[in-house]
């Protein structure tokens, strides 16, 4: 069963989607799925949500997205240079209003002294040109909980894209 924050935060991107008739897509790693998912269980959201890309690992994220090999190997996977790309090119290959990228670290392993455990990058992307990233910090605070965190901040990102945009027809 879903937190009741989660349940709230879906419905209200859900209905800023109705209302201005905006449709979105994910595109994932280390919630891999997670943000689709949650928001597949809110009653409704068939009209909005058109696909999500889980892109766990870099080839994926090339071969779905088109995020260049020379990004990955300049700034790593866990980047904002990285989640800006992986927004885009959920964009360029979906025939949607609004996408949301997330990368990150949700240990309890994989965490350096550069890029910690609970480090997640996110961008945000609309058709009309509205882009915002956020870089959070979580710290080590268990997996699940970085996941659901980062849904919750995804959930955000979408409800503040969605409300600059104009209704579509």
């Amino acid at each position: 069963m879903l937190d009741d924050d989660i349940v709230d935060a879906a419905r209200r991107l859900l209905d800023i989607c109705r209302r201005k008739k905006l449709t979105l897509a994910t595109a994932e790693s280390c919630t891999a799925g997670l943000v689709a998912g949650t928001l597949a269980d809110v009653p409704g959201i068939s009209g909005m949500l058109d696909r999500g890309f889980i892109t766990y690992s870099n080839r994926a994220k090339q071969d779905m997205l088109g995020v260049s090999p020379a990004t990955l190997a300049a700034h790593g996977a866990v980047s904002r240079e990285t989640a800006e790309e992986m927004a885009r090119g959920a964009l360029a290959h979906a025939p949607v209003d609004l996408t949301v990228a997330v990368t990150g670290i949700a240990g309890p392993d994989g965490g350096t002294a550069e890029k910690p455990v609970g480090l997640v990058h996110f961008a945000a992307a609309s058709r009309s040109g509205q882009f915002v990233h956020a870089e959070k910090h979580f710290g080590n605070i268990g997996r699940a909980e970085v996941r659901k965190q980062s849904v919750l901040q995804a959930f955000r990102m979408l409800h503040d894209l969605a409300e600059g945009e104009a209704p579509r027809r």
